[in-house]
Parts: C-alpha cells; sequence; structure tokens
C-alpha cells in the first residue's frame, strides 16, 4: 500500500537522518530493507514499538566488518531502487560496497549517502553531530533570547529537516529521473547544507538588512511581543504569532487593549514594553481559559502542549495524527494520499528477524546460509 509500493530500497543501518529518510520511504509504501549489525553498540536502544524511526522494515543481520559481507549488500542492491548509506567517507568504499560496484551491479540504482559535513572539504572526515552542523551553518547562532546563550532546537534541524528530509527529497527526485533515464547515480545530502538550505529566508532577510545578527530582536526569533511564549496562570504556556495586522487586531482586543494608545504593532521601539504588557496579561489566566477565549476569534494563539499532551489534542484527535501501534503512541504516516494511501505502519523489527528470508530472496542457497551463519557474517 501507498504511492511507493513495488519500490524496494536497501537501508545501511545507521542513527538519525538516515533512520528517518528509510522511515518516511517505508511509510510510503516502499519496502525497506535494513542491514542492521550483529550487535548493536547504540545506548539509546529501545524496545522495537517505540523505535518509530525504524518501522515499516524488514531486518537483516550482518556483520560488515568481514569480506563475506560485501556480496551480501551488492546482491540486495542488485535488485533493489535505491541505497541509503549513513556512514562517513570513504567507509563503505573500504567495505567494497560503495557508489561503484553496487551501481556496476545495478546501473539503475539511486545510492543516497547522507553525512554531516559532505564527502569533500577540510571537515570532510571529522565527528560531528547535529549541534555541531547547525553551528557551522549560522543557525545555532540565531536561536536562542536576546543576550543569552544560543539554544539547540532539540535535532530537528540538521539530522531531521536538513538532513533525513533532504535525502528522502533527493531519492524520491532520483529515482523519478532513472524511471526517465534507465540510470542511477549518487544522491548527495549534507546535513550542514540542509540546515543552511531551511535558513535561506533568513539568509536573505539579513542581506537585505530586515534581519539582525543579534538573536532575540526580530520578528520570528523571540524578539516581537506578538511573537513569543508567554506563561500562564498556572505555569504552563501559550504560543502567540499574531504577525498579520488582521490577527494582532483580534489579539490585542482578546487581550483587553482595544481602544488604548499604543505603540504601531512594527515600531521595534515599542516592543519590549509591549513584550512586557503582554506576560502580565497573560498571568492572570490558565493556559486552558486563554486558548478557549483566544479561539472566538483568529488570534493565532496555541497551547503549548507537552509530547504527552499532543496526541490528546481535539484536532489531532479530529485528523488521526498519531496513531497506536503495539499499544504506542506514534505520529502517523504523512503525507497524505486519496488515491494510494499507506497502510498502518508495522513495529520495528528486531536486527536480523528476516535473515534468511532476505538471503533467499536474493538467491543464496541454503548451504550458502549456514556457511555464512557459521563464519558470524550474519546473524
Amino acid at each position: 500500500m501507498g504511492p511507493l509500493s513495488g519500490i524496494r530500497i536497501v537501508e545501511l543501518a545507521g542513527i538519525g537522518p538516515g533512520p528517518l529518510a528509510a522511515m518516511v520511504l517505508g511509510d510510503l509504501g516502499a519496502d525497506v530493507v535494513r542491514i542492521d549489525r550483529i550487535k548493536s553498540s547504540f545506548l539509546l536502544d529501545v524496545a522495537p514499538k517505540y523505535a518509530v524511526h525504524t518501522r515499516n522494515r524488514r531486518s537483516i543481520a550482518v556483520d560488515l566488518r568481514k569480506p563475506e559481507a560485501a556480496e551480501i549488500v551488492l546482491r540486495l542492491a542488485s535488485a533493489a531502487d535505491g541505497l541509503i548509506d549513513p556512514f562517513r567517507p570513504g567507509v563503505v568504499e573500504r567495505l567494497g560496497i560503495g557508489p561503484e560496484p553496487c551501481l556496476k551491479r545495478n546501473p539503475k540504482l539511486v545510492y543516497g549517502r547522507i553525512t554531516g559535513w559532505g564527502q569533500e572539504g577540510p571537515l570532510a572526515d571529522k565527528a560531528g553531530h547535529d549541534i555541531n552542523y547547525i553551528a557551522l551553518a549560522g543557525v545555532l547562532g540565531a536561536i536562542g533570547r536576546q543576550g543569552e546563550t544560543p539554544v539547540p532546537p532539540l535535532n530537528l534541524v540538521a539530522d531531521y529537516g536538513g538532513g533525513g528530509m533532504l535525502l528522502a527529497v533527493g531519492m524520491l527526485a532520483g529515482l523519478i529521473e532513472s524511471m526517465k533515464s534507465g540510470r542511477g547515480q549518487v544522491v548527495d545530502a549534507t546535513m550542514i547544507d540542509g540546515a543552511a538550505l531551511l535558513l535561506g529566508m533568513i539568509t536573505g532577510l539579513r542581506g537585505a538588512g530586515l534581519w539582525s545578527d543579534e538573536r532575540g530582536t526580530n520578528l520570528l526569533d523571540s524578539g516581537a511581543h506578538f511573537y513569543e511564549v508567554y506563561e500562564t496562570r498556572d505555569g504552563k504556556h501559550v504560543a502567540v504569532g499574531a504577525i498579520e495586522p488582521q490577527f494582532y487586531t483580534n489579539l490585542i482586543e482578546k487581550l483587553g487593549l482595544a481602544g488604548e494608545a499604543l505603540p504601531a504593532q512594527m515600531d521595534r521601539a515599542g516592543w519590549p514594553a509591549m513584550k512586557a504588557r503582554f506576560a502580565a496579561i497573560f498571568k492572570t489566566k490558565t493556559r486552558d481559559e486563554w486558548c478557549a477565549s483566544m479561539d472566538e476569534a483568529d488570534t493565532c494563539v496555541a497551547p503549548v502542549l507537552s509530547i504527552d499532551e499532543a496526541p490528546t489534542h481535539p484536532h489531532a484527535r479530529a485528523r488521526s495524527a498519531f496513531i497506536e501501534v503495539d499499544g504506542a503512541i506514534q505520529p502517523a504516516p504523512a503525507p497524505r494520499f486519496s488515491r494510494t494511501p499507506p497502510g498502518e505502519p508495522a513495529i520495528a523489527p528486531k536486527p536480523g528477524a528476516h535473515t534468511d528470508e532476505m538471503l533467499t530472496e536474493a538467491n543464496f542457497s541454503a548451504d550458502e546460509i549456514a556457511r555464512l551463519r557459521s563464519a558470524g557474517v550474519i546473524g
């Protein structure tokens, strides 16, 4: 089920953006075959039903350090439409499963690579994580309140938005082109590039002189009183995003400030005083009381929900935005399709759960499978 039904993706197991890209493709119907390690060393291993980014997979456990492992990957790649490589530059080449041998076996293969720093450049071989990539991309320095230290936006910008999602888009573009040309290619997605791409609008505003390099003083970074988070009487918070004049007018009315001599909305000199005024007013009611009041008009005010609260909100329930898989709450697949909707996600498989099945599909004989297991190549 899903628009990618009939597409097969081989995923070399990694963390962060590679699994997210593979999950997106799997959610949309692709047959994702994950080549897992025989023994995982990752410190955040969880029960399968909580491993959201590794749902909708079949898993084969292979020790890629063994010389015989390369043939397994190459045979799987020969019958696939795409492959995801999450490793640092040079790793797959040393293992004998880089783009050249894979494309030689399967000239139509779309070989997707995701790295932090890219395949070349002075930092290409260095270790890093989301926080490092967004630091160099200019993103981290732009996030935070005036006079305070930059705030890491979880690992959403480089790992997932600028990494995994960008890789998924690149893989889809490569697959479409391959269907037309009959030829594969390498898709090189880099987290630092993706993070910079996401910052594009702000970069443009900065170049035009419309964005200050001092964080916490601009329209969208908590500088404006009408684009800010405020604490309520019960210690919870509301998010205010009343940018457009009509929404700002409604907000002013709901806050009881209509008719007063207030600074113009875009008068930056008045922002600090208005922010203090808003903060005092929002402290007079609870979060839910404010939201009930604001719902009567378009004010662009929303409750700041916890991770546990988000699935229970009436809007989320009405849209089935969250689903229950084996008793665990997970986000539903997105986007949605009118004619080819994806099916309900399957929980993440245990590493190696489909090893024999996948090797048989790749035309390994029972004797070959037994020898590989005896040699510790597969688990």
